[in-house]
């Protein structure tokens, strides 16, 4: 499930969606974008959130925008969280690919930390 600017979703059957509307197999994306067979399984199957140089890259092997791996199916309009979040990521697909990797570094490293916190916080809980 992942969290972005307050919205929650569950990327990887987006991920899964898009791949199976395209007719790609798992093998096809993880071939791509060089990714052992167990970690993208664990994405898709919403097990792992995956960097957003990760999603970067699954959305170029699938051929679609960024910003597309994070519309639900179905859904014709965004509410106004939604479309802050939207909004921010076409942003992103604006800027240079050394622009991107420099953002998703970041972003990479604010989520790492909260994972970090997060398990921190709930192995001090267990040991009180």
């Amino acid at each position: 499930m992942v969290a972005l600017l307050g919205y929650k979703m569950d990327i990887g059957k987006s991920i899964r969606r898009i791949r199976e509307a395209k007719n790609l197999s798992q093998k096809d994306v993880i071939s791509a974008i060089k990714m052992g067979a167990a970690q993208y399984s664990r994405i898709e199957g919403g097990k792992t959130d995956p960097a957003f140089s990760t999603l970067e890259r699954i959305a170029k092997a699938l051929g679609v925008k960024l910003s597309e791996l994070f519309s639900e199916e179905g859904s014709a309009e965004v509410n106004s969280n939604d479309g802050t979040a939207m909004e921010k990521v076409r942003l992103i697909e604006g800027l240079t690919e050394e622009e991107r990797k420099t953002l998703f570094m970041i972003l990479d490293a604010f989520v790492g930390k909260k994972k970090l916190k997060d398990t921190l916080s709930s192995v001090l809980k267990n040991v009180a």
